[in-house]
């Protein structure tokens, strides 16, 4: 089952919880970005509506310069990497 996933997870969690009660203390989402410097926007991630003409070409350095960014939320407040 699809939702099969997700209620094993909360059951989990809440067995956590009980036998840890601050376990939500514990718990760190995190995530990075990529920001390219020279205005390249990652399509995957991001979708563009224009009036032009989508086929244009535009070359683009093979590995532009990039500004990777990490951050990380949890209880304690917010962590936060730049490279």
């Amino acid at each position: 089952m699809p939702n099969e996933k997700p209620a094993k997870f909360v059951e989990w969690t809440q067995n956590e919880i009980a036998v840890v009660p601050d376990f939500h203390k514990r718990i760190l989402f995190s995530d990075e970005a990529h920001f390219w410097l020279n205005g390249y926007v990652n399509k995957q991630n991001c979708r563009i509506w224009s009036g032009a003409n989508p086929q244009g070409y535009v070359e683009t350095p093979l590995h532009p310069e990039k500004l990777t960014v990490w951050c990380a939320l949890w209880a304690g407040g917010i962590l936060l990497q730049k490279r």
